[in-house]
């Protein structure tokens, strides 16, 4: 099994000036090459490989630059492959048009060759011994990723480990509801708060773009502003980040099955009076989160369809009413269910749609349909529930006029 390691480097001055040159060149190759693509995009011509690319920039470029030869070859090989997935993204309709590369934004490039590891420092090609800030795995990667965030140089690499060992899970399934105000709503009544980092450091985000504005342009002045800013910046993506770390780590390790929907981020972005409160959660790197480290601790996340309505519907009786943002608390109109926490509800709903419409539709599906997207029996499983929905609850109305109830609220 192979899993990512990332800690932050102590580089001296030389170092830090390697780097910075690594970065620049990398940048330089990268533009280059997206400009010649472009150009052949314009004149209808094919788009040329990643070796296509490195083979005019090692005849044309790497001539009328001699700086060239100060890096390591790899980090501008690298990024015309990186150029080339790009492109790739954008033709099967998975990411935007590649943009060029602007100095100071995610800096990074990457370097190959004889690693080794020897406590808390690791050798590199060209740099040599790099010191980190904490202890490195006991293992030899083949390549390494050396980037820049704010004022701060960052090692990430590969390593192949063991198989972990499976430990008994405490509990089955649990239902996840993601929300603004409680970032995570399990169905067993756990509640997870939403540090909103950005809100809170939103002042000094505030004063700080303002001194960057009030600089004059590539002076050092403005240069040192741009650094505080992009610290505070940084604070703000760490904060999030080990939020969403503790939470997703928690529910992979305790239960066998995670139950969450599948959320329109892009189009709750789209909402302006919303979209600040909703990128400062971080849905999306919530699902990616729980999506390897459930397939790292032998656990299943099931993934709900966008359209089934958790948050409208009765957990008791399946009755839909509407349930405006700013109604916090769900009250049934038709059983008088409640009242009871509207993110509560919906997990419920959750937990209740896992065994009642997911179980059934993997183990007597109708003829000539397929439910599951995937193995049902590990890792991530994404089910179009509006159908199945709306046949289970005809069929139960039907038959008994109520949906049977299988979980109890405490």
């Amino acid at each position: 099994m192979l899993l990512g390691f990332k800690t932050e480097l102590d580089l001296n001055n030389r170092q830090r000036t390697l780097a910075s040159q690594h970065a620049g060149v990398a940048r330089h190759a990268y533009n280059w090459g997206l400009a010649i693509c472009k150009r052949a995009i314009e004149e209808k011509q094919k788009i040329p490989t990643a070796i296509d690319l490195h083979k005019r920039l090692v005849a044309e470029v790497k001539k009328e630059n001699p700086w060239y030869y100060q890096v390591s070859k790899c980090a501008p090989q690298q990024a015309l492959r990186n150029l080339e997935i790009g492109f790739k993204k954008w033709k099967e309709k998975k990411a935007r048009f590649p943009v060029f590369k602007k100095k100071g934004r995610r800096d990074s490039f990457y370097l190959e060759g004889n690693i080794r590891i020897s406590g808390n420092r690791i050798k590199v090609p060209i740099f040599g011994w790099l010191k980190c800030h904490e202890q490195l795995p006991a293992a030899c990667p083949k390549n390494v990723i050396i980037s820049r965030r704010a004022d701060r140089w960052f090692i990430s690499f590969k390593f192949e480990v063991p198989e972990p060992e499976l430990r008994e899970k405490k509990e089955e399934v649990v239902g996840v509801d993601l929300g603004v105000n409680n970032l995570a709503t399990c169905s067993n009544g756990r509640v997870f708060t939403n540090p909103k980092p950005h809100r809170r450091l939103k002042k000094r985000l505030k004063r700080l773009q303002r001194q960057v504005s009030r600089r004059k342009k590539d002076s050092q002045n403005r240069k040192k502003a741009v650094k505080r800013l992009a610290k505070v910046h940084k604070r703000i993506a760490d904060i999030r980040n080990d939020n969403l770390h503790k939470i997703t780590t928690y529910l992979a390790k305790r239960y066998k099955v995670v139950v969450i929907e599948d959320l329109n981020v892009s189009g709750m972005l789209k909402n302006h009076k919303l979209a600040g409160s909703v990128a400062d959660c971080g849905f999306y790197e919530f699902k990616r989160q729980l999506e390897y480290k459930t397939k790292l601790y032998d656990c299943q996340l099931v993934v709900a369809d966008r359209f089934y309505p958790s948050s409208q519907l009765c957990f008791r009786c399946n009755h839909r009413q509407k349930m405006p943002l700013k109604q916090r608390v769900f009250k049934c109109e038709s059983c008088g269910f409640g009242p009871i926490d509207r993110d509560l509800n919906a997990a419920l709903n959750l937990v209740k749609w896992y065994f009642e419409v997911y179980l059934r539709s993997i183990t007597t599906p109708s003829s000539g349909e397929s439910y599951a997207c995937g193995d049902s029996s590990a890792g991530v499983v994404e089910v179009n529930s509006v159908t199945r929905y709306e046949l289970l609850k005809q069929e139960e109305s039907s038959n008994t006029g109520q949906s049977s109830v299988l979980f109890s609220v405490a």
